[in-house]
């Protein structure tokens, strides 16, 4: 086949057939065409859509680019959870230590930071010592050990997908629903899990930016995982505030470890604890009430933290860390946006203020660009809150001082006040079984 031929084909906006898209997903993993023209084609994608048999061929094809995991050598039911994308979304580190604690094995894998969203593979690299890239008897030794590993998605594990995805990031590619459905449900096929639980992300700060999109997409993901034979749901939760009150990779970590302990921000509570529970019931431990409190119950008695304790040891990682987060090394400049004036923070643009977040180091501009792991932002108010002239809004924290001058700025744009209180938006959207 000719690569261009099929570029052509999908500039023009017609459909392929499904031996071009398996030409296409090979040929990204295999590497034998050049970024350029693999970039030309997702741009083509972007502005012309896949139909829904295109869709799942690219998925599956994804899938088939590599190793198909074998968890059969784990014991007990094997789940996974997976998010669309948001800013400061740490649920990961707090769903994860939970399922594994109800004995749910959690063998994932996870990716790095995409666009103005953060990864958690950078998020648990902020810790000294941990390995996200491990060969399979590590990562399923892991597992077994202790119940949990969440590592980065290995070279024979989707490769098409590996290489398509950090493409997007660099390419203006990254919100497009069918890239995103097929990159998300061919990791999860391949990954092998038993039940899945998808997170889809809806608001100003998601690839989704209303409800019928977020709809749309985890329909076509639970659909997906249901064709290869997985349990699988969907929760639509709001990603139009940022979650919790830290972002940045390091800061992430700190305030996952602080909701393990029973000290999280409500909202990030809440989530990671309807994740869990949504999890659970997929495996089989009860009712989605009774898997809510049983999800509680392991932040309440401190067996979650322990667990996550637990799998970054595992993984070569400081537990100490986890222990005790003030051992995370604190960016060296740090500064005070304050609001301009009285009333109540009517709106944030969630998506402008996680490209403050990449601007001040904790993202990628480039693919090739390496992360500041104490960079990021702490929220001191957010949508809702009254504010007075003066008071601080947020910290910002950089390694470089020359970078706050044009992220104070762009927060300045990305946040909207009012003399009246605003309505907020639930936390939970929907649920798509």
């Amino acid at each position: 086949m000719n690569f261009i031929d099929i570029i052509r084909k999908k500039r023009d906006g017609f459909e392929l057939t499904k031996e071009e898209i398996e030409f296409f997903a090979f040929s990204a993993a295999n590497e034998t065409v050049p970024d350029y023209q693999l970039s030309a084609m997702l741009m083509a994608i972007y502005l012309n859509g896949l139909n829904e048999r295109e869709t799942l061929d690219l998925t599956t094809a994804m899938a088939h680019s590599g190793d198909m995991a074998d968890l059969s050598a784990i014991d007990g039911v094997k789940g996974d959870k997976h998010s669309t994308g948001g800013v400061g979304d740490k649920t990961t580190l707090i769903v994860a230590p939970i399922a594994a604690e109800c004995d749910v094995k959690i063998a994932k894998m996870s990716g790095r930071g995409l666009g103005h969203t953060g990864g958690t593979v950078d998020k648990l690299e902020s810790i000294p010592g941990f390995k996200t890239s491990l060969e399979t008897e590590e990562f399923f030794a892991a597992v077994n050990a202790c119940g949990l590993c969440v590592a980065g998605q290995s070279g024979r594990l989707c490769p098409a997908d590996k290489k398509l995805y950090g493409l997007r990031d660099v390419t203006a590619t990254v919100d497009n629903m069918p890239l995103i459905a097929s990159s998300i449900m061919s990791k999860k096929l391949a990954g092998g899990a038993d039940c899945i639980v998808l997170d889809v992300k809806c608001g100003s700060g998601a690839f989704m930016k209303d409800a019928s999109s977020a709809t749309s997409l985890a329909e076509k993901m639970v659909e997906i995982g249901r064709g290869a034979g997985r349990r699988g749901a969907a929760l639509i939760t709001d990603m139009d505030v940022p979650l919790g009150h830290n972002i940045g990779n390091s800061l992430e970590v700190i305030e996952a470890v602080e909701t393990l302990k029973g000290n999280g921000p409500e909202d990030l509570t809440r989530i990671s604890v309807l994740l869990a529970a949504k999890l659970l019931q997929l495996a089989g431990k009860g009712s989605f009430e009774e898997c809510q409190t049983l999800a509680k119950s392991k932040i309440d008695d401190g067996t979650a933290l322990n667990k996550l304790a637990e799998m970054v040891a595992a993984q070569g990682g400081n537990a100490e860390y986890i222990r005790n987060p003030s051992l995370f090394e604190a960016a060296k400049h740090s500064f005070e946006v304050k609001a301009a004036e009285n009333g109540y923070i009517a709106h944030m643009d969630a998506e402008g203020i996680g490209s403050v977040c990449v601007a001040l180091g904790a993202g990628r501009m480039r693919k090739e660009d390496s992360i500041d792991p104490s960079a990021g932002i702490i929220l001191h108010r957010k949508t809702g809150d009254y504010v007075e002239k003066g008071e601080a809004v947020a910290t910002l924290y950089a390694s470089d001082n020359s970078l706050f001058a044009a992220a104070c700025e762009k927060f300045a744009q990305s946040v909207e006040f009012s003399a009246e209180r605003p309505a907020l938006n639930p936390l939970l959207l929907g649920v798509v079984e």
